[in-house]
């Protein structure tokens, strides 16, 4: 197959052929069309380029080998948006040191359940500060950051969170919810 026409075929097509042939010049293209973007999610749970460019790596090695789970059920760039966030997610969690930095702080961030936030709209949040809303975000529970990145960073609709996390979308709605008093709670304590 000329290289003109494999660069015509759908993400979707181009994983069944890269998956019948396991071809890594097929994958290459693949490779091209989303390494932008994966590394840009990377580089949000990282601490550095060099770190972001080192999950990129990891995420690509690791999709190689698990593309036959790709079944279609969605696009192959939600299905993909959800591998790279649950990569980096694991990442971040086995990473005992981050993870130790957090433990007090966001401990401290739960115990406070009685605080009454029950209407978090999102004008709440677009007036925090960004330098201290990054702080804030680091100081959250990983899995409460990435929905909130994904919902407002990558501009995400409630049926591609569910798609992407695999969750109804009471569920996501609440997740959304709780991470937002959670981040504003902890952009109030800094």
């Amino acid at each position: 197959m000329k290289t003109n026409n494999v660069n015509k075929l759908s993400d979707e097509e181009l994983v069944k052929k890269i998956v019948e042939k396991n071809d890594t010049h097929l994958f290459a293209i693949l490779y091209d069309r989303y390494a932008g973007l994966v590394y840009n999610k990377c580089y949000g749970f990282s601490k550095s380029k060099e770190e972001a460019q080192d999950l990129t790596h990891d995420v690509f090695v690791r999709l190689f080998v698990k593309l036959r789970s790709f079944k279609g059920r969605s696009k192959f760039s939600t299905w993909l948006y959800s591998f790279t966030y649950n990569f980096c997610v694991n990442y971040v969690q086995r990473n005992t040191a981050k993870k130790n930095e957090k433990v007090t702080v966001v401990t401290d961030v739960i115990k406070d359940e009685d605080a009454d936030v029950d209407e978090i709209d999102d004008a709440s949040l677009f007036e925090l500060k960004s330098d201290k809303l990054a702080k804030a975000l680091e100081i959250i529970d990983v899995s409460d950051k990435m929905i909130l990145l994904m919902k407002y960073q990558d501009d995400m609709s409630i049926k591609d969170i569910q798609l992407a996390l695999d969750l109804g979308a009471s569920a996501v709605k609440m997740r959304l919810k709780r991470a937002k008093e959670k981040v504003i709670k902890a952009y109030n304590d800094l």
